[in-house]
């Protein structure tokens, strides 16, 4: 049915897209967005997770998820290229200036469709990756795909080859098909120092199968989770319990954690695990945006942009990868000291994109960008369009994982600390502030990437025709897409945006954004 809608539809009509379900095409203008997508949403007091299973159920709403609901979704590569941005700087928070990340142990979990990035994304950032997957399936899958370089079945063999690695300084990825548990707790007993630990098993959705407890096989846990739903929670929360346990022991050696964005630490504080921080509000480590992305990245506007080529043709994605990274060194010449590494990290995925085999279905390619990179590759797209050297429409998008589009305040917006981590505003502006300034779609979710009521996010679809109007409305949308994410950083005192948002308005004259008087800490502490 929604096929036949868009398909039938014309430019002076809306499609509006309910949880899955085409309420149908309304009249609206030209300028409007063709499509406008909601999931999930829900009156707040009934947006707990037993809300979802209810009413998902009556099938009268769904969980959108994050890129998937948007119609935005490219594959792997958004995470790919998330993950291997974050663990390139990670290492530099952790390694000493000069220290390569060659023979570096990553430690983490997880290879299904999102989590199976993270040996290409290790490889990419230049380390030793280990990855455990409790479905064998899964972990096959992925070496059979060459996302993943090898396959080991147990625990021995695999000490033997990370301290080979180790000792050759090797980049490689390395599957362990088991459980995470066993590996953090075997490295503790036979001292391998590990340099970065993570996890991105599905714990948004812990008791249906997205974390497998330790001590059971995967077709005991299976079989557990169809006939004793409740004995498997309690499995789950037993585990998240020791896995905590076994991570807190490697970090007071050393270790780097961070939480992914998974729900892992959330999950773990609800089943008693000890990682809370002395305050017993804050977990003891920090999100990846806490600590990395949302400083490094999302403050200064660099956030996952991304483009799909309608002709579907290789040749048409190569010229944007081509003409993105023109664009780029371009911008990287005349950029501020503060934001040359992002850069420069940028420059060098788009060299590498079509030797890494990130494509999968559409000719897609992401890139980490600000708005001035947006604007400018996608008028660069605009203008090759029109001219011929790119042969058919390019669409324009981002991952909701991004600067402005999503209010999460245990992953997107991590490194909010005034305490408005917990509103949504910057979300629902950003999808009425796109769908008038020129989006070709918009969307809305409740739920995505934590859980269903942890998180509000929204993205977006931009058709590039090659024509004027296209131009008209890339510059408009896209500024505003990105700037209202470093307005509302800048106002809760994060100082890369302050630093970013005074600099657009230095060079945008029409861009008047309230900023913070920054009272001394000691004249709030004599108040207080």
């Amino acid at each position: 049915m929604t096929m036949q809608y868009l398909s039938e539809m014309t430019d002076e009509q809306t499609l509006h897209m309910y949880s899955g379900h085409p309420m149908g095409l309304f009249p609206s203008s030209k300028d409007a967005p063709r499509v406008v997508v909601t999931n999930g949403m829900m009156i707040p007091n009934y947006s707990k997770p037993d809300d979802w299973e209810k009413y998902n159920a009556l099938g009268v709403t769904q969980y959108g998820q994050m890129t998937a609901g948007s119609y935005m979704y490219i594959g792997s590569q958004g995470i790919v290229h998330g993950t291997a941005i974050t663990v390139m700087n990670a290492f530099r928070k952790k390694l000493q200036k000069g220290e390569t990340n060659k023979g570096k142990i990553f430690l983490t979990a997880g290879l299904g469709g999102m989590s199976g990035a993270q040996p290409k994304a290790g490889n990419i950032a230049g380390c030793v990756t280990v990855c455990a997957e409790v479905n064998e399936k899964a972990a096959v899958k992925r070496h059979q795909q060459g996302w993943v370089d090898i396959l080991v079945f147990d625990l021995d063999e695999l000490v033997d080859r990370v301290r080979i690695a180790q000792e050759k300084e090797e980049v490689v990825s390395i599957a362990y098909v088991g459980n995470i548990v066993d590996v953090w707790e075997k490295f503790y007993q036979d001292e391998i120092f590990i340099h970065l630990g993570s996890d991105q098993t599905s714990l948004h959705n812990p008791w249906s199968g997205g974390y497998y407890p330790v001590g059971l096989t995967f077709e005991e846990s299976n079989q557990m989770l169809r006939t004793d739903p409740e004995n498997f929670k309690t499995k789950v929360q037993e585990s998240l319990r020791r896995h905590a346990e076994a991570v807190n022991k490697h970090t007071a050696k050393g270790t780097y954690f961070f939480d992914y964005g998974n729900a892992f630490l959330l999950e773990s504080s609800r089943a008693g695990a000890d990682v809370m921080a002395e305050n017993g509000i804050d977990f003891k480590y920090p999100s990846y945006v806490q600590d990395i992305l949302g400083p490094m990245c999302f403050d200064y506007g660099f956030g996952p942009f991304r483009w799909v080529c309608t002709s579907c043709k290789e040749s048409d994605l190569d010229k944007t990868d081509k003409i993105a990274e023109k664009v780029m060194l371009e911008i990287k010449a005349n950029s501020p000291e503060e934001i040359q590494q992002q850069m420069q990290d940028n420059i060098k995925w788009i060299q590498d994109a079509k030797k890494n085999k990130l494509v999968v279905g559409s000719q897609a390619r992401i890139l980490y960008a600000d708005a001035e990179g947006r604007s400018k590759i996608a008028k660069a797209f605009n203008d090759a369009i029109a001219n011929g050297e790119i042969t058919a429409p390019v669409v324009l998008g981002r991952d909701h994982h991004d600067v402005s589009g999503t209010d999460s305040p245990y992953r997107e917006t991590s490194n909010i600390y005034d305490g408005s981590k917990f509103t949504a505003d910057m979300a629902i502006h950003n999808v009425i502030g796109d769908s008038f300034r020129g989006a070709t779609w918009v969307s809305i979710h409740n739920g995505g990437g934590v859980g269903w009521g942890e998180v509000m996010n929204g993205g977006f679809g931009m058709l590039l025709d090659g024509s004027a109007e296209a131009e008209v409305r890339l510059k408009k949308m896209l500024f505003f897409d990105v700037n209202n994410g470093i307005a509302r950083r800048s106002w809760a005192r994060n100082e890369e945006a302050i630093f970013a948002i005074k600099r657009e308005m230095d060079r945008t004259p029409n861009l008047k954004v309230t900023l913070p008087n920054i009272v001394a800490e000691d004249l709030l502490d004599e108040i207080i």
